[in-house]
C-alpha cells in the first residue's frame, strides 16, 4: 500500500484551488465543472501530483491512500437515511478536492444504471438494504470483489473518500500480487470460461425524464437490455489475464454463483481462499482517500450495526477511467462521462 500524508503547505494549496472552483460550481455533476477540474487538477501541489503519477503509471501497489484533507463534521451535516434525488452541497469542497485529486488518475465516469447517473456516489446504510451486497448495505459483509465486474467498461480505479467513519468500519482490499496459487489453477483461471452476472446495483433503474431524447432513451434503453441480457447468458471471460506472470484480476465471487461447471468452480474456490488468505484492509477517518487499481485489487466492506440516527458512516465514491474512448459508443458526446 502506497500513502501520502498532504502536509499543511500541500492542504493549503488545494484549499486556494478549491476556492476559486467553489465560488463558480455549486456541484461536481455538471459538464462545464467536469472539464475545467482537469484543467485545475494540474494546479495542485507537484508533491501531489508525483505521487498519483508514480501510483498510476508504475503500478508497484493497487492500492494508494491519501489523508490529511479537512472535513468538519458540524457543517457536514446528518448522513442521509434514505435514498437522495437530488444530493444537498453539504461536502462540496471534500467533493471538488476528491474530484481534483482523481483527475490526476483519470476521468471520473458514471454509470446511468446507479445512482441516477451521477458521477459522485454516496455510501451510507439504508434501512431495507441492511443484507444486500451494494453500497447502502451494512449488517452483512460486503464480499470482495472487482467493481463491476461484469461489464467490459468497469472502472480502473475505484477511489473512497471518507466523510464520517465513527464505528471505524474497514474497508477490504487484496492486491492480486499477494495471492499464492498453483500452475494448474492459474492456467483454468486464465482462460475465457467464466462468467460474472451484473451486480444488484446496476439492476435497480431510476424512471426517465419524461422530456428525455430520442438518442438518450435509445441509449437507455440499449444499456437496459445489455443488464438483462448479461443476467440471462453473460458472456465467458477469465478471471486472470494480462502478464502473465503478473496479471490482473476480474473476480466477483457472489455474482459466479452457480453458474459454472465443476472444474472452473474448483478454480475459484481455490482462488477465493488464497485471496481470504492474503486479505487485509484500511479503516478511513474523515478527509481520507483511498484509490484501489480495480484491475489488480478486489475490495469490500465488514459488516457493522447502522444506527439511522445522522451519524452513521458515509463515504463519496469515485469511478475513474484511465481511456475515455473505450466508452465513446456508449456515452452521449465525448465531453459528456456517463455510460448507458
Amino acid at each position: 500500500m502506497l500513502t501520502l500524508h498532504l502536509q499543511d503547505d500541500d492542504v493549503a494549496a488545494v484549499d486556494s484551488v478549491v476556492d476559486e472552483l467553489v465560488r463558480r460550481h455549486d456541484s461536481v455533476e455538471s459538464t462545464e465543472f467536469q472539464a475545467e477540474s482537469r484543467l485545475y487538477a494540474d494546479e495542485l501541489p507537484r508533491r501531489v501530483r508525483r505521487a498519483l503519477h508514480e501510483y498510476r503509471s508504475t503500478e508497484k501497489s493497487g492500492i494508494m491512500v491519501v489523508s490529511g484533507l479537512p472535513v468538519d463534521d458540524t457543517t457536514l451535516g446528518r448522513t442521509p437515511a434514505e435514498r437522495r434525488t437530488e444530493p444537498e452541497s453539504t461536502s462540496l469542497r471534500q467533493d471538488i478536492a476528491f474530484y481534483l485529486i482523481a483527475n490526476l488518475l483519470g476521468d471520473p465516469i458514471g454509470w446511468a444504471t446507479q445512482q441516477d447517473g451521477r458521477i459522485m456516489h454516496d455510501i451510507y446504510p439504508v434501512q431495507g438494504f441492511e443484507h444486500e451486497q451494494i453500497g447502502w448495505g451494512s449488517e452483512e459483509t460486503l464480499t470482495w470483489h472487482t467493481e463491476d465486474a461484469f461489464h467490459p467498461l468497469r472502472t480502473d480505479y475505484l477511489g473512497l473518500m471518507c466523510l464520517r467513519n465513527p464505528d471505524g468500519v474497514e474497508t477490504t482490499t487484496c492486491d492480486i500480487a499477494d495471492v499464492v496459487i498453483d500452475d494448474e489453477t492459474r492456467e483454468i483461471l486464465s482462460q475465457k470460461r467464466f462468467r460474472i452476472l451484473p451486480d444488484d446495483a446496476h439492476r435497480i433503474h431510476g424512471e426517465a425524464p419524461e422530456d428525455e431524447d430520442e438518442r438518450t432513451a435509445a441509449l437507455r434503453r440499449r444499456s437496459r437490455e445489455r443488464v438483462a441480457a448479461a443476467l440471462e447468458s453473460p458472456d465467458p471471460t477469465a478471471v486472470l489475464f494480462g502478464d502473465p506472470d503478473d496479471p490482473y484480476i476480474c473476480i466477483d465471487p457472489h455474482y459466479m454463483r452457480g453458474v459454472h461447471g465443476e472444474e472452473e468452480q474448483r478454480a475459484l474456490d481455490t482462488i477465493g481462499a488464497a485471496i481470504d488468505k492474503a486479505m487485509s484492509g484500511v479503516v478511513l477517518q474523515p478527509g481520507d482517500i483511498v484509490f484501489v487499481d480495480n484491475y489488480r485489487v478486489v475490495h469490500g466492506r465488514k459488516p457493522f450495526r447502522a444506527r439511522f440516527d445522522g451519524t452513521d458512516r458515509w463515504l463519496r465514491r469515485l469511478n475513474v477511467a484511465r481511456d475515455l474512448r473505450k466508452s465513446r459508443e456508449a456515452r452521449l458526446a465525448a465531453h459528456t462521462r456517463v455510460i448507458y
